[in-house]
C-alpha cells in the first residue's frame, strides 16, 4: 500500500479513536506526539489517570489480531516515560492503552496493556 494512503488511513483511525475516548469520558490532551524514542498516537486524561494510546487501524477486523506487538508497546512506553512529566502532572495513574479500529465496527479499547 502506498505511504500516503496508509498515512490517511492512520489519521482517520486516530480521529475515530479520539472520538471514542471522548464518548467514554476521556479528554484528549495530545495527538501524534513525537519524542526521540518514538511517537504516541493519543494522550488522554480522565480524572487522575493519563493514558498513552497506540491506535491501530486495519481494513479488515481479522487483521487487528496481529496489529500490535511487544516492540510497538515498548516504543510507546519509552515515549511515555519522556512525556509523563509534561502530560502526567497531578495524576496518580499512568497506563499504556491500545485502540483497535476497523471499518463498520466499534473501536476495541485495550486498557493498561503494558507492564514492562
Amino acid at each position: 500500500m502506498n505511504r500516503a494512503i496508509a498515512e490517511k488511513r492512520g489519521r482517520r483511525g486516530e480521529a475515530m479513536a479520539a472520538w471514542f475516548l471522548r464518548f467514554r469520558g476521556w479528554r484528549i490532551v495530545g495527538a501524534r506526539v513525537k519524542t526521540p524514542r518514538g511517537e504516541v498516537d493519543l494522550i488522554a486524561r480522565r480524572g487522575k489517570t493519563v493514558a498513552f494510546v497506540e491506535v491501530k487501524m486495519r481494513s479488515k477486523a481479522i487483521d487487528l489480531a496481529t496489529a500490535i506487538d511487544a516492540y510497538r508497546l515498548r516504543r510507546v512506553a519509552a515515549a511515555a516515560e519522556i512525556l509523563l512529566p509534561k502530560y502526567g502532572k497531578d495524576t496518580e495513574n499512568m497506563q499504556i492503552d491500545v485502540i483497535l479500529v476497523a471499518p463498520w465496527r466499534w473501536p476495541h479499547h485495550l486498557q493498561n496493556v503494558w507492564h514492562g
